[in-house]
C-alpha cells in the first residue's frame, strides 16, 4: 500500500498590486514516491521589494526540480538543504550584481510526505500547520525581527543573505492528517480558531484551500493569501527499508549446488559462504551472460532478510564503475539478487598468495580505491568494511569494492552496539563508541595501503572482542625500506590515531598521493610528549616538587 495524499490549493492577489506568493507541489508514483516521496512549498516574495514574484516563483520550481535529482541515498535533510543553499546563493548574487534586484528574496516553507514520516524545511514567516483529531497545531517558527513600527520584519529567507539557515523538522504520518502550508495573509488574517473551523469543515483539500484564501481577502488581509494543504489518505505499513524488504518478501532458495538451475539461472561455482549470505557464481541460461547470485542461508531471520533487501537497494544507486553493478532480473520465486561477474580475485587473495606490490603499484592503487570511495561517500553511504578482501582487482586492470552488506546510508544511526567491520581495519575512535562515518572509511584505506606494502597492520594485528590501546603507528619503512619518504608521510597521517590528524575527504587523500613526491606531506613519525600526555608537564612538575621536598626534609633532619 503506497502513501496516498489528495491536496488542493489556491493563490489570489488581494489588496497587492501583483502576487508575490509562488506554491508548487509534485506527486510522484512507483519508485520515485517510495524513494523521494511527495513535495509541496508556498514561498512568499518579501514585499515592498523588486522581483518579490520571481524569486518566490524561482525558488519553488528549482526546489521542485533539483530534489528529485539529488541521490537517492541522502536523507531528506540534506537533500532539500544543499538544493535550498544553492536557491539561496544565486538569489542573493542576483541582488548583488543588480541594483533593481536588491532586496530579491523569499520566505519558504515545504514538506516532503515519504513513507510513513514527513520532513519540512522553513525560513522566513510562511506557516506549516497541522491539524490532527481536530487539534491544529503550528509546526514553524516566525523568523522575524520584533520592531516598534513595522510587522513582520523578517529575520531569514532565501536569498537575503549569503548564507541562510533553514528550519528542519519531522514526524510520523497519521491517516486523516491534514496539513496546511501558507502566506501570512492566511495566517495573520484568519487566527487558529477560524483555521481550524475551515480545515475541519471541508474533507476536500481543493474545498479547503479556496475558503481559506477567499475568507482571509474578504475579511480584510492586506497581503497576498496563499493555502496549500494536503490530507492524509494512506500511510505505507512501514518506512522505505521497510518496503524495500516487503517487496522482496520471497521464500529463501534451498542449497544450490554446481549444475542446478533456478529461474532460468545455472550455477557454476559456490564462491563464498558466511554465517549468513552464500554468493554463487552463476549464468543466465539463454544467454551465457555470467553473474553473482547472492542469498541466504535457510536459516537468515527477518532482519537479515531487510538487510539483503538494503543493500541491494544500495548496489542499485551506486553506478560507478568502481563496483559491481546489478542485473535486473525481475523473474524472481526465491530470495536473491544478481550482480555483474568479473575475472580477477580480491587483493586479499593476492596478498595470501604471496603477491608483493612496488610503492608506485600502491600508489595507483590507491588512487583507484579513493575514487571509488569517494563515488560512494558523495552519496551519503560509508562502506564501514574496507579492507584487501573487500576489494577486486579484476583482469580488466579495474578495481572495485565489493560488499555494501553493512553499509548505511540515509541518515541512518550508525551508534551500534557493535560497529560491523573488521578489526584490524577499524578507526581507534569506533573502539571509543563512536559511530562509523567518512573518516573511519579513510582510516581503512590507509591500513589497507599500508597492508598492501608491508603485509603489517600499522598497530598490530587486532583479534575480535580484543580492546586495543593505540600509540604510535609503526612507520612502514621499518618493513619495506624501499618506501618514499612521501609515500611514508600520506600512510602515517592516513593512519594518525587521532580523527584531526587525517585528511578530511577522499579526494583530499587523492590529491596526496598524486602529488606524491613534488609536494610532500609532512608528517612527525613520532607524537610529542605533551600531545601523547596533555598531564604529563604537571606529572613532572609534581615529581620535582616532590624531590624538592624530599631534599629539604633531609637537610633539616642533617641540621
Amino acid at each position: 500500500m503506497p502513501l496516498a495524499v489528495v491536496l488542493g490549493y489556491a493563490s489570489l492577489t488581494g489588496p497587492r498590486p501583483r502576487n508575490e506568493d509562488y506554491c508548487g507541489f509534485a506527486t510522484p508514483e512507483g519508485a520515485e514516491l517510495e524513494n523521494k516521496g511527495l513535495l509541496a512549498a508556498v514561498a512568499d516574495g518579501v514585499g515592498g521589494h523588486a522581483k518579490g514574484r520571481e524569486a518566490s516563483e524561482f525558488t519553488v520550481r528549482g526546489l521542485l526540480s533539483d530534489y528529485y535529482a539529488t541521490p537517492d541515498t541522502w536523507a531528506i535533510p540534506k537533500a532539500l538543504d544543499m538544493v535550498l543553499q544553492a536557491l539561496n546563493r544565486w538569489l542573493y548574487a542576483q541582488a548583488q550584481k543588480q541594483r533593481q534586484n536588491v532586496g530579491m528574496a523569499t520566505t519558504l516553507t515545504a514538506i516532503v510526505m515519504r513513507g510513513s514520516r514527513y520532513t519540512y524545511a522553513h525560513a522566513g514567516d510562511s506557516r506549516l500547520y497541522r491539524l490532527r483529531d481536530g487539534d491544529l497545531q503550528k509546526l514553524t517558527n516566525d523568523h522575524v525581527w520584533d520592531h516598534p513600527e513595522l510587522d513582520n520584519v523578517l529575520a531569514r529567507a532565501i536569498g537575503l543573505d549569503a548564507s541562510v539557515a533553514v528550519d528542519y523538522g519531522e514526524g510520523e504520518l497519521r491517516v486523516g492528517d491534514v496539513f496546511m502550508l501558507c502566506s501570512d495573509g492566511v495566517w495573520n488574517t484568519l487566527g487558529d480558531t477560524r483555521i481550524t473551523d475551515i480545515l475541519g469543515h471541508h474533507h476536500d483539500p481543493q474545498a479547503a484551500a479556496t475558503h481559506l484564501a477567499d475568507i482571509a481577502e474578504s475579511t480584510g488581509s492586506q497581503d497576498n493569501c496563499t493555502a496549500l494543504v494536503l490530507r492524509v489518505l494512506e500511510v505505507p505499513s512501514g518506512q522505505l527499508r521497510d518496503s524495500i524488504a516487503r517487496a522482496h518478501s520471497l521464500p529463501l532458495p534451498p542449497p544450490l549446488r554446481v549444475g542446478d538451475e533456478i529461474d532460468g539461472l545455472v550455477v557454476d561455482e559456490i564462491l563464498h559462504e558466511s554465517r549468513i549470505t552464500v554468493l554463487y557464481r552463476a549464468h543466465i541460461a539463454a544467454s551465457g551472460q555470467p553473474c553473482v547470485l547472492k542469498t541466504l542461508r535457510e536459516n537468515s531471520d527477518p532482519a537479515d532478510i531487510a538487510a539483503l533487501a538494503h543493500e541491494e537497494w544500495l548496489n542499485r544507486r551506486v553506478t560507478d564503475a568502481s563496483f559491481p553493478q546489478v542485473i535486473p532480473w525481475p523473474q524472481h520465486t526465491c530470495l536473491y539478487y544478481l550482480m555483474s561477474w568479473h575475472e580477477g580475485a580480491s587483493l586479499g587473495a593476492w596478498l595470501r598468495q604471496g603477491r608483493r606490490w612496488s610503492p608506485a603499484e600502491v600508489e595507483e592503487l590507491g588512487i583507484r580505491l579513493l575514487k571509488g570511495v569517494s563515488a560512494l561517500h558523495r552519496l551519503d553511504i560509508i562502506h564501514r568494511d574496507i579492507k584487501p578482501d573487500n576489494l577486486h582487482l579484476g583482469s580488466d586492470g579495474r578495481l572495485r569494492l565489493l560488499d555494501l552488506g553493512v553499509a548505511a546510508s540515509d541518515g541512518q544511526d550508525f551508534n551500534e552496539i557493535n560497529n560491523p567491520g573488521t578489526p584490524s581495519y577499524m578507526a581507534p575512535e569506533l573502539y571509543a563508541g563512536a559511530g562509523a562515518s567518512v573518516a573511519s572509511d579513510l582510516y581503512a584505506c590507509g591500513v589497507t595501503l599500508y597492508e598492501l606494502l608491508t603485509r603489517k597492520y600499522p598497530y598490530g594485528e587486532i583479534e575480535p572482542f580484543q580492546k586495543p590501546r593505540f600509540g604510535d603507528p609503526v612507520p612502514p619503512v621499518r618493513y619495506r625500506p624501499d618506501i618514499p619518504e612521501w609515500l611514508e608521510a600520506v600512510l602515517l597521517k592516513a593512519v594518525a590515531r587521532d580523527i584531526t590528524d587525517r585528511f578530511e575527504t577522499a579526494e583530499e587523500f587523492m590529491l596526496a598521493l598524486e602529488r606524491g613526491a613534488h609536494r610532500p606531506l609532512r608528517v612527525p613519525r613520532k607524537t610529542p610528549l605533551l600531545k601523547r600526555d596533555p598531564n604529563l608537564g604537571l606529572k613532572l612538575l609534581a615529581a620535582v616538587s616532590l624531590t624538592a621536598n624530599v631534599l629539604l626534609l633531609y637537610l633539616y633532619l642533617l641540621g
